[in-house]
């Protein structure tokens, strides 16, 4: 998170901060704009290009916003640079009052775009940094399950396998394979997929109905589904603040399963017997999230649409009503950042301002000699003039503004931004932090020490880091001190024979990997790795859990304990078993048992 916050100028956060409360009231507008163009069209596949270009549209409004309004501020104070000698005088002045006490320390309000949007991009990356994660762990977990799913199909299913491939034009390698941990077909992988049919529907539907689930995964991958939805995952999480970007992440994956829809019924010819499967398979439905799945819709519309059972009126009504609703939330956001947002109004604001300013300034600012003297007369002349005392109050005095430049420039900081300034004053960055990060093996620049400051990164702390052998950039080292990385919690991870980098004790600590979580995994016959004790930790394999299992008679492994978890393995469905007679099962069987649904 800080890592990339503190890459940023004062500026570009500002910016980055307006671009992110400007797609507020642009992604409702472009929702509403797809959702009722959307109700003029009956094929699923022309819904899913309008909803997918209007997700790149949500995209890519964010990074055009903030490069009109960097290149806005850029010309703004190129017309700043060229103004006229009065309009740069009353800025000096307005500066000499207002940016000197600040200096000295009199109380000043801040500005909005200084205590806010820093706070908010942060708390953005922090988002975007978790919902990233999400996704990694997910295709990591689905890159697992693809490179355990090494059971062939038996020849004659291949055979029917290779058949509707080749009905569908496939020219690509595609490998099918059973699987027990799965309850419908599915799709994972993007430039060598693999087709994921569960033992459970090749038992449980009739061949037209698997033909027809089969066709569906195909068409995914005809389809370039996978790719899609990679795209998708990106969007909500750098957009995850939006709810318009879910709502129309939503609707795409509803009308991408359409589009499959389609494609199996026309390629198999009976859309009674795939209705019936569907059904089927949303009573057993359980498949990974990234994954893309034959039951991975709601099932109600998909039926409706298949057996043409729509109502398109309802429908179309339905769409109009929710491009109105966002319409209007996209009226009230624009019209709250509106007057504040707009560069050319905020311009004209600013050059109001200034010439008020040079107006209250001038009388007491403008040098006397700018006025011509007067001749003196031949008497005062002969008289000699007195020695005129300088007035106590109108002799300049050393600046609290100029030896805080000073101090900075001994230890190399100079500049002239006056926000970067301010900030570094503001935030009590002072020539002896900097001397003490230094001396602790850091060379940070401005927005660098503006941010490590915020985030309460001291030259101990970086030292103590530094000692363990980490050599962090300042990102990297911000977000350490915001995850709450110490050097004792470094320590303690590595004496449990763990020895990750910085990423990975950073991750280890957002999932709430602890000592004594480690140590109680241990107690309990456990030696993970680091992946394994995460992942772990993720599904939420506890002690109490292990423990059940073991009264139960089951002595699992790390894999085995994290397995059985995921797929819900309870120490009442053990005792349930047992109450019907099976007694000593493997835990793979009673995962059998338990997709099975038997009982």
């Amino acid at each position: 998170m800080t890592a990339l916050a503190s890459l940023f100028a004062p500026d570009t956060m500002r910016t980055l901060g307006w671009s992110l409360l400007h797609f507020v009231w642009q992604g409702f507008a472009l929702a509403a704009f797809a959702s009722v163009v959307m109700t003029f069209f009956r094929r699923a596949s022309a819904r899913y290009i309008i909803g997918v270009l209007t997700l790149f549209a949500m995209v890519t409004s964010v990074a055009m916003t903030f490069v009109l309004l960097l290149n806005s501020q850029s010309a703004l104070q190129a017309t700043e640079a060229a103004a006229t000698p009065v309009v740069v005088f009353a800025q000096k002045a307005f500066l000499a009052k207002t940016v000197q006490p600040v200096l000295t320390g009199t109380p000043v309000v801040k500005s909005l775009s200084t205590q806010i949007f820093p706070l908010m991009v942060q708390i953005w990356l922090a988002g975007v940094l978790f919902f990233t994660l999400r996704t990694a762990g997910g295709l990591i977990y689905l890159e697992r399950l693809r490179r355990a799913a090494s059971v062939s199909v038996a020849p004659v299913l291949l055979a029917k396998c290779r058949e509707l491939q080749a009905r569908l034009g496939l020219q690509r390698v595609i490998k099918f394979c059973e699987c027990r941990w799965l309850d419908a077909p599915a799709v994972i992988g993007w430039f060598r997929p693999v087709v994921l049919l569960p033992v459970r529907a090749l038992t449980g539907l009739t061949e037209d109905q698997i033909e027809a689930v089969i066709a569906h995964e195909l068409a995914h991958i005809r389809r370039f589904d996978a790719f899609i939805n990679l795209f998708q995952v990106t969007a909500e999480s750098l957009l995850f603040f939006h709810p318009a970007v879910w709502w129309l992440n939503k609707r795409v994956r509803a009308e991408r399963e359409n589009c499959c829809d389609d494609i199996a019924v026309a390629a198999c010819g009976n859309h009674l017997d795939y209705a019936r499967a569907l059904t089927t398979m949303e009573e057993w439905r359980a498949s990974p999230a990234f994954s893309l799945a034959a039951n991975g819709s709601p099932l109600a519309a998909r039926i409706s649409r298949i057996l043409d059972l729509r109502h398109a009126a309802e429908n179309r009504t339905a769409g109009l009503g929710a491009g109105f609703a966002c319409f209007a939330a996209a009226l009230v956001a624009g019209s709250l950042l509106y007057g504040v947002s707009h560069p050319a109004e905020a311009a004209r604001v600013k050059t109001a301002i200034v010439s008020s300013w040079a107006d209250d300034v001038a009388p007491e600012a403008v040098p006397r000699q700018a006025a011509p003297a007067p001749k003196p007369s031949a008497k005062a002349a002969a008289k000699p003039s007195p020695t005129v005392q300088p007035d106590p109050q109108e002799t300049p005095q050393p600046s609290a503004k100029s030896s805080y430049i000073d101090e900075m420039k001994s230890v190399g900081i100079d500049t002239n931004d006056i926000d970067r300034l301010v900030a570094l004053k503001i935030q009590g960055v002072t020539a002896q932090y900097v001397r003490e990060m230094r001396a602790a093996g850091f060379t940070p620049n401005v927005d660098e020490l503006i941010g490590m400051k915020i985030q309460g990164v001291t030259p101990e702390y970086v030292q103590k880091i530094r000692d363990l052998g980490y050599k962090p950039d300042a990102g990297r080292i911000m977000g350490m001190k915001i995850q709450g990385v110490t050097p004792e919690y470094v320590k303690e991870i590595r004496s449990m024979g763990f020895q990750p980098n910085e990423d990975e004790i950073v991750g280890m600590k957002i999932q709430g990997v602890t000592p004594e979580y480690i140590k109680e995994m241990r107690s309990l016959g456990f030696d993970p790795n680091a992946e394994q004790i995460m992942g772990m930790r993720i599904q939420g394999v506890t002690p109490e859990y292990v423990k059940a299992l073991e009264a139960e008679g089951y002595k699992l492994n790390a894999n085995q304990v994290t397995e059985a978890k995921i797929m819900g393995i309870t120490p009442e469905f053990i005792q349930k078993a047992k109450s019907h007679g099976f007694t000593n099962l493997s835990i793979e069987k009673l995962i059998q048992l338990k997709n099975a649904d038997i009982f």
